[in-house]
This record gives C-alpha cells, structure tokens and sequence, in this order.
C-alpha cells in the first residue's frame, strides 16, 4: 500500500488535532484506523482551489473536500479580501443556495461567517437559481455574492460560486487576490463563525419581481407569443430550483400551455430519478420527452439543479424527440435573435455577441453575416461576464453561450441563465411556429444557410492524485508532439493559450494570443476541422471537443451530411488516441 506523504499527513494531524467537531474527526480517524490510504490522500492532499466554476468537490471530512471548514475558511478569506478592498465602506453580499443536499446549512455557515466579519448579508429565504443571485449582486449594489451549488455534478459535491461586484464570477486577479487570503488561514480559528444576526437580511418574492420583470421586458416576439400561447412546452427542473421561476417566466411572457414534469418537480438533493441531474445526458430528459410524447408536445425544456443550464428535444420531421446539443442550441439561439433584431431594424453596429474558443464557429458565421461584432473567450461564463462588464455603456450584449448548455440573453445578470434562456427558446419556438415552421427545420434551414457544423465532446475521466497528474502528463504529451494530421487533413495551426500563442505549423510562424492564460491546446486542420484539449476546471476530467464542418445544399441531405460528418469526428477521435 502507497504510504500518505509527509504533507499530506500533517494536514491531516492538524485536523485530528485542531478544532474541529467531533463527527468530523470521527470521520477521519474511522478512514486513518481502516489504513484508507488513497481516500485520506485525496481528501488531504490540497485544499479545494477556485477554479472555471469556483469552489467545487465532493462533500466530507478534509481539506479537498466540500464541508463546514472549507466552506468556512474560503468566506472567511472572501471576507478579508472584501474588507481590504473596500477599506471604510459598507459592505454587502447575496447569498443563494440550490437543492442539493447540505446547501441551505452550507448556506447558513457562509452567512454567519460574512456577518460576523461586520459584512451585510442579503439572504434567500429558500433555494433560487443561480442566474437571480448574480442579478441580486447588481439589484442590491453588492461587492460580492455567493452561490452554493456544484451545478450538475453528482449528489456526492457541492461548491461556492464566488461573485464580484458586478454580478459576475471573479477573474483574474481578483480570484487570485481571494485564494491569497484564504491561503494566508493557517488555523480553523481565524474563521469567524459567530453570526451576528442585525446584518443579515432575508430577501424573496421583491427580487423574483424585478427579476422577472426585467426578463419579460427582453421579449422581441410577443405578438408571436400572443398567435402562439397555446404552444405544448414541456418543463423540468430535475428536482432543481428551476421550478421557483422557470414557469413563472413562462407565464409572464405568455405562454399558456406548460406541462411540468410532476415526478421532477419536486427539489431534492438526491436526485432519485435521474443517474446524473444533467440536462446534457438524454437519461435526466426521459421522463421529460415521454410526456412530450404522450402530449403531442412542440417543445421539451430541462434545467440543472441550480437553473444556470438548459437542455432542449424537439420533433424531427419523422416525429422522433431528439435531443439538441449545446452548440445546436446556442446557434439557434444567436440565428433567432439577430434575425429579429434585424427584421425590427435595432441592428445599428452596436450590439454584440460573444461565445467560448470551445463553441461552435457557426456562431460566428452567422454575426459576421449579421454584420454583428462577435468575441471569443476563454472557457468559463465568467469570462463572457467580464466582457460585458468591460463594454457596459460602450456596446449592447444581445446574447451569447457556451456549448456547455449555458446561454444568456440581455445584460441583467452575468452568468448564464437558465430562466431567460428557457423564456427565449420558448419564444422562439414560438416565432418559427407562427412561420409555420418547426424548431427542427429552423435548425437545418441555418445549416443550408451557413453549412452543416458538427460538434462533439469526448471526456475522459481520471479521479484523485494519481489522476490529475496522467491529465497534466497528457496535456505535457499534445504540446511536446503535436498531431501532424487529424481525419486525413493535416493539423495547420496549433494554438496554445497556455503560453498564449498560435503557430502556423507549415511555416513556424508565431503570433501572439490576446487571452489570459489558460491550459488549453487547439489543433486546426487545414480543411477547418478543430479539435480542442482541455483539462475541466470543476471535474477530475480532460476534455477533447471536436468541431467539423460541411457545405448542405438541401434539408433532404442533412442525414447523410450529418452522418458522414459523425464518422469523421470518429476518426479524429482516433487519431488523437494512436
């Protein structure tokens, strides 16, 4: 058996010794008394970092785990670098919880801690999305706001979405500034758990209002809406807090006919009838699409735990419910809301959109079309957030997503948003209707419009210590002996963001990347195929997306095309495995 290294066991005597609960401690001795060596090593080996998605992990006893302590301390470290930021104000925060196990008393902890530190604390009486705690930061003029949530990973996590001042997830350096405090914690007993009850204030329905009032002023199609009310949606919070205002939306923009998942409405943190609460996984949207059949529904909508995600079905022309990706979704998305734009002549230069480097290039196909300013960044919402906070008053946000499932329409909030999205799709299943056509021939209609583009992501999986080190060992690999060729084109352009830097690989020519630095390699054949590699910042996986691409000259030969280009993603695949 692998010994536990000298770091490692020190943090854990420190945690045997210090002071802790007795369950707590209970919990580890019962691990070190069982020789437990690899789950005391990955419970010990580091303390939980902030990441793409925050403070993210899997909940029990340790430093790398997701508990009272490690909640604590990050707060305690948040508050800190508050108070140095903000030296002589009076400074308030948001606090929201999901429906995951543990995050109403995870919630609790982190309100005590910030009101003990002299912090106001604006408090969610019950579980929200995460998309209404962001708008709350800038609704109440925050300095910061915290989200419990691990979004849609397993019933084992739970995290801490750390937000800024204006609504957004911190970026660098402010993240940074924020691990620095928590770091500079050598004791449990620096955190200040005592909560001071006159600075937390319980907030609701009055947010819910100026939330959904904001959203339902965004719409572009009501007199569609007003043809189409009756249109058959059918809806899922996955035991989540979507049901708090997912349908709420719904009826203020409308729509009249919305059928609720019964067995999923309810929230729950175990998740009882789905494997994963992913609205990326056709199991979560079973139960879902079977009462769209049983309906003769036009539209499925299902969204994560903490409803900063949608995943969507629709009836293809042979009557089959299928399932869209995160791309083809937020390609539509983009195509309908340009398009409106323009057809009500508000297209003036000013608006624009943006997307992740991992997201279909189809979006950018269309606004350069559109005539619309596009960006790319890094992955992660915060990054488009950050963005919109830094063109706010210069450029207006219409829209913009990653193909992760998240999507965000106008500019009350800055992270993506389940709630408006959910609304949007809706409406825009609405707008195709009233044209008489379906969701499903919209999409082809922009695939013969823009061509056919095909996405993939392929993850693979490898937990623990020994498992982040065969992903960094993986990633080492790529950058050192590039692929020459993948699916029979030859690679032509290797962008590095981690050194930020692009080389054409024919001639040796390197220019410089214009991004914060992030470990992410993407490999660009010659006939545009691209194929990104990124170790995720939330899961213990490297990810590998694929995007292809083909002329369509007719809806008839979409089958085909599709097909063709679904064998050639297969053998890129491949190749980047031999």
């Amino acid at each position: 058996m692998q010994a536990i290294d000298q770091s490692t066991q020190t943090t854990i005597n420190q945690w045997l010794s210090g002071n802790y609960d007795e369950n707590t401690k209970a919990e580890i001795q019962a691990l070190v008394d069982k020789d437990a060596t690899t789950e005391l090593t990955d419970a010990f080996y580091k303390s939980l970092e902030f990441g793409t998605g925050g403070l993210r992990g899997i909940m029990g006893a340790g430093s790398n785990r997701i508990n009272k302590y490690t909640i604590g301390t990050a707060t305690q470290g948040l508050a800190n670098y508050l108070n140095n930021k903000y030296p002589g104000e009076k400074i308030s925060v948001a606090i929201a919880h999901d429906s995951r196990n543990n995050s109403d008393y995870f919630a609790k902890i982190t309100a005590d801690v910030f009101s003990a530190n002299g912090i106001q604390v604006y408090f969610f009486s019950a579980l929200r999305p995460t998309p209404e705690l962001s708008f709350a930061v800038r609704y109440f003029g925050c300095k910061s706001g915290v989200m419990l949530t691990a979004s849609h990973n397993p019933k084992e996590y739970n995290g801490y979405k750390a937000y800024g001042a204006d609504g957004g997830q911190f970026t660098s350096p402010d993240d940074k500034l924020v691990i620095d405090e928590v770091n500079k914690i050598k004791s449990i007993d620096e955190v200040k758990f005592d909560r001071v009850d006159a600075n937390i204030q319980l907030i609701g329905e009055d947010v819910d209002k100026a939330y959904l009032d904001g959203i339902t002023a965004l719409s572009i199609s009501p007199e569609a809406i007003k043809r189409q009310h009756d249109l058959k949606i059918v809806y899922s919070p996955i035991h989540g807090t979507g049901i708090t205002l997912v349908p709420k939306a719904l009826e203020q923009f409308g729509f009249t006919n919305v059928t609720i998942v019964e067995e999923q409405s309810r929230p729950d943190g175990n998740f009882p009838t789905v494997v994963y609460p992913n609205p990326e996984e056709k199991e979560a949207l079973t139960l879902a699409m079977n009462k769209a059949k049983e309906i003769d529904a036009d539209l499925v909508l299902a969204t994560d735990p903490d409803a900063d995600r949608v995943g969507i079905a629709v009836k293809d022309n042979n009557g089959n419910w299928v399932l869209l990706n995160g791309n083809q979704t937020g390609s539509l998305l983009i195509n309908y809301l340009l398009s409106a734009w323009q057809d009500s002549g508000k297209l003036d230069g000013n608006q624009f959109i943006v997307k992740t480097i991992v997201t279909s290039n189809l979006i950018e196909e269309i606004a350069k079309k559109k005539n619309v300013t596009y960006y790319n960044t890094l992955t992660g919402f915060k990054y488009i957030g950050q963005l919109m906070t830094e063109l706010e008053g210069k450029k207006y946000f219409i829209g913009g997503g990653e193909e992760s499932y998240g999507y965000l329409i106008g500019d009350l909030v800055r992270d993506k948003d389940a709630v408006v999205s959910a609304a949007f799709i809706s409406e825009m299943t609405a707008y195709y209707k009233d044209k008489g056509a379906s969701l499903y021939n919209a999409l082809l209609d922009m695939y013969v419009e823009y061509g056919l583009y095909k996405e993939d992501l392929v993850s693979l999986t490898k937990k623990g210590k020994s498992g982040a080190e065969e992903i960094k060992a993986m990633m080492v690999k790529f950058r050192e002996n590039p692929p020459a060729s993948l699916g029979g084109s030859k690679v032509s352009v290797l962008k590095d963001y981690e050194l930020s830097q692009e080389t054409d690989l024919a001639t040796g020519k390197v220019t410089k990347l214009d991004y914060p630095t992030s470990d992410v390699l993407q490999f660009i054949t010659e006939d545009g195929s691209i194929v990104s590699a990124r170790p995720s910042g939330t899961e213990p996986k490297i990810k590998f997306y694929c995007s292809v691409n083909a002329p369509l000259a007719d809806r008839k030969d979409f089958d085909a095309v599709n097909a063709q280009l679904g064998e050639k993603i297969k053998t890129i695949m491949a190749d980047l495995q031999a």
